[in-house]
């Protein structure tokens, strides 16, 4: 296992939902992100398939976590690799992790850092340093089953760009409710970007899968970094032709999720009117 951190320099505090300038804005700064993901992609071999699980703040859970997925990738004929992006914990998580890479012998586990706040910012690392052919992401809480695996790379392998799993397509279940306030945002979230990634009912759901030369492709354009990542993110894919699927879930509401319903809700409304602003 090798362990590595960002080379990206990190933007200023008022920056933090709209980083990543595009190439005529800023050349030297996407050029530097692309040299950190290539020097990041080196120290990997490739596979076939990369789950990446950005982290912050995670100690407490990673473990079981990892424990499941890599149950779960032993077990099927695909060779793979966990990659967990460390977004900057002031906890043990990178340790716990290196302690848990030491020892699995069934599945490698890559441990890299990010310097840039944000989930988008950890993802996007993660999936542009990448040698694999399909690669995505997972939240740290296993909201959505692992197994889920399964469906997403039957259709990935078919043809589609993306797969992402659905808490509100047909067939979906919660075995754990949001409460409240989160059902109500995420209502009024959805309201807005519908328009914007055409047939999908739930753009943000915490699992996420790739070709890995698609998503590239649509991340050198993204420039969202926080929770509306998902949407530009898909957005971009459909609109250079790319097919994005949606799977029902059973999905359990995790009690320590990172989500700040005021902080991160009012950033990601505002992210996304940015977006519509600008499209």
């Amino acid at each position: 296992m090798e362990i590595e951190t960002s080379l990206e320099p990190v933007p200023p505090a008022n920056t933090i939902n709209t980083a990543y300038p595009s190439e005529d804005e800023s050349g030297t700064k996407n050029s530097t992100a692309r040299a950190s993901s290539l020097s990041a992609a080196s120290a990997r071999r490739q596979v076939h398939l990369e789950v990446i699980i950005p982290a912050y703040n995670e100690a407490d859970r990673i473990t079981a976590t990892l424990g499941a997925t890599v149950d779960f990738l032993a077990a099927q004929p695909w060779s793979s690799r966990i990659v967990v992006v460390d977004n900057g914990s002031a906890d043990d998580t990178g340790s716990v992790v290196r302690r848990i890479a030491q020892a699995s012998d069934t599945v490698d586990i890559h441990l890299m850092g990010c310097a840039h706040p944000g989930k988008g910012a950890a993802v996007r690392r993660g999936l542009l340093s990448s040698r694999s052919t399909f690669a995505g992401f997972l939240d740290a809480d296993l909201a959505t089953p692992i197994a889920t695996l399964e469906a997403a790379m039957t259709y990935l392998e078919a043809g589609a760009a993306a797969v992402i799993a659905s808490r509100h397509a047909p067939g979906s279940t919660f075995v754990q409710p949001q409460h409240l306030g989160r059902r109500v945002g995420g209502t009024a979230f959805r309201l807005m970007t519908r328009r914007m990634v055409q047939g999908i009912a739930d753009t943000q759901c915490g699992f996420k899968f790739f070709e890995v030369s698609a998503v590239k492709r649509a991340l050198v354009e993204c420039r969202t970094m926080g929770f509306a990542f998902d949407v530009e993110l898909l957005q971009r894919i459909q609109h250079s032709g790319g097919r994005v699927l949606e799977i029902p879930v059973s999905w359990t509401d995790g009690p320590a999720s990172t989500f700040r319903p005021i902080r991160d809700g009012l950033a990601s409304f505002g992210a996304v009117l940015q977006m519509q602003r600008m499209s």
